[in-house]
């Protein structure tokens, strides 16, 4: 499937997921961040005519980053109709969070609980608006090496775009026109004072991950299975503790 093809599919996907609902859905709420993921994620979501609902939501954001999803918040205003652009700032509710937890200070942990605050943002917004909340992730970080935080950016509705590599998102993003400058950024969650990149966190380039995953006989491979391994908590079912009769 070209690139064309694959953008009008996945888009279809959505609207019919929607609509397929035993109770329609009737928006789409989506996180934007600045990023590629996103910004593919939420054009696709816009390309079906139904009503859209971007949310940026700053926490302690760089300036750079959240320039982007405000641009990205323009640009998608100027291409469709059915969008509509919000920002939360949840600086005020994160620094209560912080102090109220300061006798339990942990700083992966607080990185992970601005996903958290984001995700309960969005599923706020969606429970007003009779929405669904659409997932940003990709397959080689969702189902490769688990680089998301667990109901965090990975408690979603539905995943559009989980089914595509990174490089394949890139692709996409142009095919879709998605602003240059979102498509040079290097990727970041979002979630760290210093601003670190993805691929500074995971230690791998992009196609270096991607060939990881799918060759046995690469030189990331050995690396590429221990970061999977830490993480298949996230990408398997919840443990049940099953009675015996």
């Amino acid at each position: 499937m070209n690139v064309t093809e694959k953008a009008k599919y996945i888009s279809k996907w959505i609207k019919d997921y929607a609509l397929g609902m035993p109770s329609k859905a009737e928006s789409l709420v989506i996180g934007v961040s600045g990023g590629i993921d996103s910004s593919v994620s939420s054009t696709l979501s816009a390309m079906t005519g139904l009503r859209t609902i971007v949310l940026t939501m700053p926490i302690k954001q760089k300036s750079n980053q959240h320039d982007l999803s405000l641009k990205h918040q323009k640009w998608l205003l100027e291409n469709f109709d059915n969008v509509e652009a919000h920002t939360i700032n949840l600086d005020n509710l994160f620094e209560s969070f912080t102090k109220s937890l300061s006798n339990f200070d942990n700083e992966h942990g607080f990185a992970n609980s601005r996903a958290r605050l984001r995700m309960t943002t969005l599923y706020q917004v969606a429970a007003a608006n009779k929405g669904i909340v659409v997932g940003t992730g990709n397959k080689v970080e969702d189902f490769g090496v688990g680089f998301y935080t667990k109901y965090g950016d990975g408690g979603v509705d539905i995943s559009p775009i989980a089914d595509c590599n990174k490089t394949e998102v890139w692709e996409l993003g142009k095919e879709l026109g998605i602003l240059n400058d979102i498509i040079k950024a290097d990727p970041t969650d979002g979630l760290w004072d210093d601003g670190r990149t993805d691929e500074g966190q995971l230690g791998f380039k992009y196609p270096e991950l991607e060939d990881a995953m799918v060759n046995p006989n690469s030189l990331h491979r050995e690396k590429y299975e221990k970061i999977r391994n830490q993480n298949l908590h996230k990408m398997e079912p919840i443990p049940v503790c099953k009675i015996p009769n």
